[in-house]
C-alpha cells in the first residue's frame, strides 16, 4: 500500500528547516548565511536577487567608450599582485569576453588575489578608464556569478567578508527548490485573488525569481511576490482595524451642540473647502460609538489646528475634556497660547453650580517646564473636571495626570512620538470608553506610505491653502563646497535680502546643520555663524541663538524676544522645524542646504509665509551630489508638500516600515512603496474583501498563519498600537 500524499510545503514547514538542511552549506558558510540572518530555508527563499544579467544582452568589452559606466560579463585570464611606494597592495587582474581585454585594479584589497583566479567567470560593474593607453576599470564591483549556462543570471546581495558569492546562492537556491519539488508549495491566496489580478502561483513565482529562464518570467515572478508581501501587511492592518471597531466602546459624542458652531462663527475667516470637509469627516466619527482613529495630514500652513481645535471643542461640549500632546515644550507653549486666544471668552455650563451657571471654557499647558506647585493644582483640578482641555509635551502621560472624562485626544506630529506614548495617552481614559484618537502631521505622506504605514487608521487629508497666503519665493544659492561664511557675491546678495527685510520691519531666520564647528564636516554650525553674522554681513542688526543645547530658560527667553519682535535675527539649527510661528518673519536662509532632507527643508520653509507679507526662502548650498541637487532643485520648483514627499520617496526609499523601533523580519524585501504604488491600492483592497468576508481569517487559516510568521506577533502588535 502506498504511502499517502504529502501535503505541499508551508511557508512554515520552510522556516522550521534550518539552512544546514541544504548540500553544500557547512557550518563556516553556515555562520556566514547567519551574520546576514538567513538561517533557514525560508529565509533562503525570500533572500531574493538584487538584479538579473541577461547575458544575451550584455555589453562588450570591445564596444565600451572611456567614461561610460557598464556592467560586462567576463572571463579572467591572469591576477598578479605588488606593493606600491606607499607599501599598499595593488592587484591587477585581466579579463576578457573575446571581443577585448581589460585590465581591472584594486587597491589595497590583497584578498582579491585569493578570490580570483584564471579561467573563472565574474561580472564587473564599473567606469571604464584609460591609464598608460590601456583600457581599465579602476576598483570594479565583482559578482562571482559562477560556470553557469543560464540565459538569466540572477545576482544576489553578496558578503565578501563572510565568503558569500552569488555563485553560492544560485547552487543553494537551486538545491532548495529541486528538493522542495516533489512536495510543491502551498499557496494559501485564494485563487479568485490570483485571478482578479493575474497573479501567477507561488511555485512558479519562486522558480521565477531565483532561475528565470526569460526576463519575462522575473516580472511576473516579482509581481506575485510584490503582492504577498504587501498583502501580508495590509492583513495584519486591516485585522487590527476590523477587531478594535468590533470589540472596543467608544463614546458617542454630541455634535448637536453650538459650542463648534460658535467656535467657526468667531474665526476671523471661512474655512476652506479642505477644513470643512475633514471636520465633517471628524464630527462624524466622533458621533459614533466606536472609537476615531483617524490620521490628519496638512502641509505647512493648511489649517490644521483649526481642525484639532473644533474635534476637542466636540468633546467639551458633551462634558468630556480634551487633550492636545506635543513633542516639544516651544511646540506645546505655542498651541497653548493659540488656542487660549481662539477660545477667549468661551463659556461652558458649570456642572457644580446652578442649573443655569456658566464658567469659562478652561484651557491648561502642561509641560517639564511646569512647577510642581502648578502641577499638583493642576492635577487636582483636571481630576474634579474642572480643566476643559489640557495642551501638553509627554508631561501629559505621566504617572498622577488623571483626567475626569477624557473624550478626544490629539497628537501632534505624530511620527516625534513611539506607539507606547501614543498608546499611554489613550489609557488616561476613565472607565472603559475609549477616547477618539486623531493624530496629525504636517510632514505630508506620499499616499502609498500612508496606506502602508497607517493603513489602520481612516485618513483625512488637508489639500488646501487658507485664502491670502502668499507664495513663498524659492530660490538655491549655489555655491562652491567649503565656501566661506559670505564667501560669494551670490550669498552676499541673500544677506542684502535679509537687511532690506529688516529695514521694511520684518525678522528672519538663519539655519545651520550643526551646533558646533566640526572638524570632520565641512558645514557652517550655529555658533560659528552668529559670530561670523554679527561681526560681519549684518553687525547693525540685533541676533540671537537657538539651538538643542541651549538651556530651557534661554530658549524661552530667546523665543519670546523673536515673538516680539526684539530680535531681528534668529540664528538657530532645526529647532525650529516645528512649531515656531512668528507672522512677522518673512525670510529664512538655510546654509549648506544640501544636508538636509526634503522634509526638513519642507518644514522649515513653512516657518515664513505665515503673514501677509511676501516671504522668501533662499537655500544655500553646492548640491554636491545628484540626489542633493534634485532635493534643492523639487525644493524650487514646487511648493506642494505632498509633491515633495514622493521625491523624497523616490531619492530616499521607504526605509522600514515599522520605523526604528518596531522593525520587523519582513519589512519589504522585494515591494517598494515607489515602483508598485499600484499594488499597494491592490493588496489593500483584497484584504478588506478577504476581513470583510471572515473577520478571523478562520477560513483562511494558512494566510493567517504567514502573517504572524513573517510580521511576527509582537512586530505586528507594534506596528499597530496606537
Amino acid at each position: 500500500m502506498s504511502e499517502p500524499a504529502r501535503p505541499p510545503l508551508t511557508l512554515r514547514d520552510l522556516a522550521a528547516l534550518p539552512v544546514t538542511t541544504i548540500s553544500g552549506i557547512g557550518p563556516k558558510k553556515a555562520d556566514g548565511l547567519t551574520a546576514i540572518e538567513v538561517e533557514t530555508v525560508l529565509d533562503l527563499l525570500l533572500h531574493y536577487p538584487r538584479r538579473w544579467i541577461d547575458r544575451t544582452k550584455q555589453a562588450s568589452i570591445g564596444d565600451l567608450e572611456v567614461g561610460e559606466e557598464a556592467t560586462v560579463l567576463v572571463r579572467v585570464q591572469k591576477v598578479s599582485s605588488r606593493r606600491t611606494r606607499n607599501r599598499k597592495t595593488l592587484v591587477e587582474v585581466t579579463v576578457t569576453d573575446g571581443t577585448g581585454t581589460l585590465r581591472c585594479t584594486f587597491f589595497n584589497q590583497p584578498w582579491r588575489e585569493r578570490q580570483l583566479h584564471a579561467g573563472m567567470e565574474v561580472l564587473l560593474f564599473g567606469k571604464l578608464d584609460l591609464f598608460q593607453g590601456r583600457r581599465q576599470m579602476a576598483s570594479p564591483v565583482v559578482d562571482m556569478v559562477g560556470d553557469k549556462t543560464l540565459k538569466i543570471v540572477p545576482v544576489y546581495p553578496q558578503s565578501e567578508k563572510a565568503g558569500l558569492y552569488t555563485a553560492d546562492f544560485t547552487d543553494w537556491v537551486a538545491r532548495a527548490l529541486a528538493k522542495a519539488a516533489p512536495r510543491g508549495f502551498a499557496d494559501p491566496v485564494p485563487a479568485e485573488v490570483l485571478t482578479e489580478h493575474d497573479l501567477v502561483d507561488r511555485a512558479r513565482a519562486l522558480r521565477g525569481i531565483h532561475a528565470p529562464d526569460t526576463m519575462g518570467d522575473v516580472t511576473v515572478a516579482r509581481r506575485r511576490l510584490v503582492f504577498d508581501e504587501l498583502l501580508r501587511v495590509q492583513l495584519a492592518l486591516v485585522l487590527r482595524k476590523r477587531h478594535v471597531e468590533r470589540t472596543t466602546r467608544g463614546i458617542a459624542h454630541r455634535v448637536d451642540g453650538d459650542l463648534v458652531d460658535r467656535f467657526l462663527a468667531r474665526l476671523p475667516f471661512p474655512l476652506t473647502g479642505a477644513q470643512a470637509r475633514v471636520l465633517d469627516e471628524i464630527r462624524d466619527d466622533l458621533g459614533r460609538d466606536r472609537p476615531m482613529h483617524r490620521l490628519l495630514q496638512g502641509d505647512v500652513g493648511a489649517g490644521k489646528t483649526v481642525v484639532a481645535v473644533g474635534a476637542l471643542l466636540t468633546a467639551v461640549d458633551g462634558g468630556h475634556q480634551g487633550a492636545l500632546m506635543a513633542p516639544t515644550a516651544v511646540l506645546a507653549e505655542q498651541h497653548h497660547l493659540g488656542i487660549r486666544a481662539l477660545l477667549d471668552g468661551f463659556t461652558v455650563p458649570d456642572e457644580t453650580g446652578s442649573l443655569f451657571a456658566d464658567r469659562p471654557l478652561r484651557v491648561e499647558l502642561l509641560t517639564n517646564r511646569t512647577t510642581a506647585a502648578e502641577r499638583r493644582r493642576l492635577a487636582e483640578d483636571l481630576a474634579a473636571g474642572h480643566v476643559d482641555l489640557l495642551v501638553g509635551t509627554h508631561a501629559l502621560i505621566e504617572e498622577g495626570v488623571a483626567f475626569h472624562s477624557l473624550g478626544v485626544v490629539v497628537i501632534d506630529e505624530q511620527h516625534r512620538f513611539g506607539v507606547e506614548q501614543r498608546a499611554a495617552l489613550k489609557a488616561k481614559a476613565a472607565g472603559d470608553e475609549v477616547p477618539d484618537v486623531l493624530v496629525m502631521t504636517a510632514t505630508p505622506i506620499p499616499r502609498t506610505a500612508a496606506m502602508t504605514v497607517y493603513g489602520d487608521l481612516d485618513v483625512s487629508v488637508l489639500d488646501e491653502l487658507p485664502p491670502g497666503r502668499t507664495p513663498i519665493e524659492t530660490e538655491w544659492v549655489k555655491v562652491g563646497a567649503g565656501a566661506g561664511l559670505t564667501g560669494s557675491a551670490a550669498e552676499e546678495a541673500v544677506w542684502q535680502v535679509v537687511r532690506d527685510e529688516v529695514a521694511a520691519g520684518r525678522q528672519a531666520y538663519v539655519v545651520c546643520p550643526l551646533v558646533e564647528e566640526s572638524e570632520k564636516l565641512e558645514v557652517r554650525s550655529a555658533e560659528e555663524t552668529l559670530e561670523a553674522l554679527q561681526h560681519g554681513a549684518l553687525a547693525d542688526l540685533r541676533l540671537d541663538l537657538l539651538h538643542g543645547r541651549v538651556a530651557a530658560a534661554d530658549k524661552e527667553r530667546v523665543m519670546a524676544a523673536f515673538r516680539a519682535g526684539e530680535l531681528d535675527v534668529l540664528v538657530a539649527t532645526t529647532v525650529i522645524e516645528v512649531g515656531v510661528d512668528v507672522p512677522n518673519a518673512t525670510v529664512m536662509v538655510i546654509l549648506d542646504a544640501d544636508r538636509f532632507g526634503i522634509a526638513q527643508l519642507h518644514q522649515l520653509r513653512g516657518r515664513v509665509g505665515r503673514g501677509a507679507a511676501a516671504s522668501r526662502c533662499s537655500r544655500v548650498g553646492a548640491g554636491a551630489t545628484p540626489d542633493a541637487a534634485e532635493r534643492l532643485a523639487a525644493m524650487v520648483r514646487t511648493t506642494d508638500g505632498f509633491e515633495l514627499a514622493e521625491v523624497d520617496l523616490d531619492l530616499r526609499g521607504e526605509g522600514t516600515l515599522m520605523g526604528e523601533r518596531q522593525k520587523g523580519r519582513n519589512d519589504l524585501r522585494l515591494a517598494s512603496l515607489r515602483r508598485d504604488r499600484e499594488w499597494v491600492a491592490k493588496a489593500r483592497e483584497a484584504a478588506f474583501a478577504l476581513v470583510d468576508g471572515d473577520p478571523d481569517l478562520a477560513g483562511h487559516a494558512d494566510l493567517l498563519d504567514e502573517v504572524e510568521l513573517l510580521l511576527g506577533t509582537e512586530d505586528t502588535e507594534n506596528l499597530l498600537k496606537s
